[in-house]
């Protein structure tokens, strides 16, 4: 796939990016190093690879979820805030 100017022209309205005219030519060289490095992949030679090498049927281990909390911690935090009570940060209104 060759990248040019009319291309870039229509991948700037698909994605509502508007690229600068003086930044245009660089944009292009490097969208067409990014196409030439994938298309580099259709080279490579996997027919002796299995479709699904990369899945398996092993799940993710899991351990319980057992809620904790450290007072250490949260004094060790709070303790740098410029202000806090009951072991929670005090912060100005934001909302109205």
């Amino acid at each position: 796939m060759q990248i040019d100017d009319k291309l870039l022209t229509r991948l700037e309205k698909l994605s509502y990016v508007k690229i600068s005219d003086d930044k245009r030519d660089e944009i292009i060289e490097q969208l067409s190093e990014i196409v030439s490095f994938v298309d580099n992949l259709s080279t490579l030679n996997t027919d002796g690879v299995d479709d699904k090498f990369a899945m398996s049927d092993a799940s993710t281990p899991l351990r319980e979820d057992i809620p904790a909390c450290d007072t250490e911690i949260n004094d060790a935090i709070l303790k740098h805030a410029p202000q806090s009570e009951d072991h929670f940060f005090i912060v100005p209104k934001i909302i109205e």
